[in-house]
């Protein structure tokens, strides 16, 4: 029995009865237990079968109405989340939401950030313009701008992030600018501090310092271009260059939930 869908009790059942391997066993799980009506007719059933009840209810009053019903109908009941809670109660002071499917709404939340890594990753660096349309941000800038890093960090704050490179030789997907214009954000840098990053990613790569890819005029030309892009687009701007992954992201969390409020506002 169980206040909420009764997997965690049943989980502890069939890990009990596989002990007994001589012996079959019919497993009942009666979810959403939410009043006394419900344990009365459930502890007459188990009553008139011998069955014995593990139940999971987070509920206090229930709880106990539970646990007072079955001595009186002499039912064997097990309760395997009171004994948990009374322990950390009793050994840290700390009060339980005493809420029903907490554990599950974790598993959604898991589940969502799975599904926004999943998209950071198959609309990663332009890969498929399709993707713009169904993320929550799309990233742009030129090469070395953390578009990457970003998108994977966002991602674990289940944000579904596409992002696109920005190069002069390249037009930009007809479908980024079909992409309303706060859900995207432009990354700037400064050009000499993305000349030093190059180069480090040049020498890592045994390859020329000297190449066209860390060069300040091609550099130059790259950036303003980015950022003709980005008023074309009138865009949300931010500068990368001295901040760390960490607090970009976290500009543009600010960012975003600000439009939701001002959406939420309007309606």
């Amino acid at each position: 029995m169980s206040d909420s869908i009764g997997e965690t009790a049943e989980s502890v059942v069939k890990a009990t009865t596989s002990q007994f391997v001589d012996q079959e066993f019919d497993v009942f799980r009666v979810p959403y237990i939410k009043s006394k009506e419900q344990v009365d007719k459930v502890l007459a059933e188990a009553a008139a079968e011998k069955a014995m009840v593990c139940y999971t209810i987070v509920l206090p009053e229930l709880r106990q109405y539970l646990a007072d019903k079955a001595m009186d109908l002499d039912v064997k009941v097990v309760d395997v989340l009171g004994p948990m809670l009374r322990v950390i109660e009793g050994n840290w002071g700390l009060l339980p939401k005493n809420q029903a499917g907490l554990v599950h709404a974790l598993d959604h939340e898991y589940f969502k950030r799975v599904e926004a890594v999943e998209f950071a990753v198959k609309y990663d660096d332009g890969k498929n313009p399709m993707g713009l349309a169904k993320a929550d941000v799309v990233l742009i800038g030129v090469s070395r701008t953390s578009k990457t890093p970003l998108s994977m960090y966002l991602a674990n704050k289940q944000i579904k992030v596409a992002n696109v490179p920005l190069v002069p030789e390249i037009n930009p997907p007809a479908e980024l600018f079909k992409v309303p214009p706060k859900r995207i954000i432009g990354l700037l840098i400064d050009p000499f501090k993305l000349n030093s990053i190059r180069s480090a990613r040049l020498k890592t790569m045994g390859l020329s310092e000297k190449a066209a890819y860390a060069d300040m005029g091609r550099i130059n030309e790259e950036l303003e271009y980015a950022q003709a892009i980005m008023r074309r687009l009138h865009c949300k701007i931010i500068n990368v260059s001295n901040r760390a992954i960490e607090e970009t992201a976290g500009l543009i969390l600010d960012y975003i939930q600000g439009n939701e409020h001002h959406l939420n506002d309007t309606k």
